[in-house]
């Protein structure tokens, strides 16, 4: 109805129209200069501090930005912000307490902030789930996991549960469970699992290897085989080392067991001998 009553035809030369084309102008304007001073703050502060950093403060200019421009064009267009304000406040305090959640991840996402273990880039392990982190918010954490799944958590979970950084240091260990079988030499097995160690060109000869012979296990012997390497290095060196172990071990006649149970008679040591008796197949 509102429209219907403009005269169109004078509408354009009234001074209401230069003030809406002013003020649009400003709006555009305005926008397009707080979101490039966003992102070149955002790429400073991210070269002097992190991702992380630089990321939280661009969307900060942006939106109280954008916050100062809407409360500008409402004030020249000649809006009571008293009343808006007051209704503004009783609406926040009843979505405050309607909304108890997503203040408690508010508030967790600070502590994150605050505290900082983990960037953006680290891979982390949460809840059993190991992916990339792309963002960091004030509500939730987004990760990427390694099969391409976007995953996001509410930071309350993260304040909650246990986080695995699994790239905050340089260098890391890769532990290795061998078995062999119990006929095998345990001193000869700890000599060729050195000489890989120190063969092999991702892993690290400082900190030292651990090689330990682990336990009497049930069916083998059973080693712990831990290499130090680079964090990037990780896949290159899995697939190497136990290239090698296979490979030496099938040269030097060594024997990877499968899963077997031994039955022994009451009073003997010895084995029982157990020969599964085929059943002849019924003609009928």
């Amino acid at each position: 109805m509102m429209f219907a009553l403009i005269d169109w035809n004078t509408f354009w030369d009234t001074p209401e129209m230069l003030k809406w084309i002013r003020l649009g102008s400003f709006v555009v304007v305005g926008l397009a200069l707080i979101y490039i001073i966003s992102i070149t703050v955002g790429r400073l502060v991210r070269i002097k501090h992190s991702v992380h950093y630089g990321q939280l403060v661009r969307k900060l200019i942006f939106y109280a930005g954008a916050s100062a421009i809407l409360i500008s064009m409402m004030m020249n267009l000649g809006l009571d912000l008293t009343g808006l304000l007051a209704t503004a406040g009783v609406a926040t305090l009843a979505i405050g307490f309607a909304a108890q959640t997503s203040l408690s991840n508010l508030i967790s996402g600070l502590f994150l902030i605050g505290e900082k273990p983990f960037e953006i880039g680290d891979l982390i392990r949460v809840e059993g789930t190991l992916g990339v982190v792309e963002s960091i918010d004030l509500l939730s954490i987004k990760i990427r996991t390694l099969d391409n799944l976007f995953v996001r958590f509410p930071n309350e979970t993260m304040i909650k549960s246990p986080v695995t950084t699994v790239t905050r240091y340089p260098i890391r260990r890769m532990d290795l469970d061998i078995r062999i079988a119990y006929k095998e030499d345990a001193s000869r097995v700890l000599e060729i699992l050195g000489e890989l160690a120190k063969n092999n060109e991702y892993a690290l000869e400082e900190p030292d290897p651990l090689i330990l012979f682990n336990a009497f296990g049930e069916n083998a012997l059973e080693f712990k085989f831990g290499l130090w390497f680079e964090k990037t290095n990780f896949l290159k060196l899995r697939n190497s080392i136990l290239t090698e172990i296979k490979e030496r071990f099938d040269k030097e006649g060594i024997e990877i067991p499968y899963p077997q149970l031994t039955i022994s008679g009451a009073g003997s040591s010895k084995p029982v001998h157990v020969k599964l008796k085929e059943k002849p197949l019924d003609k009928n």
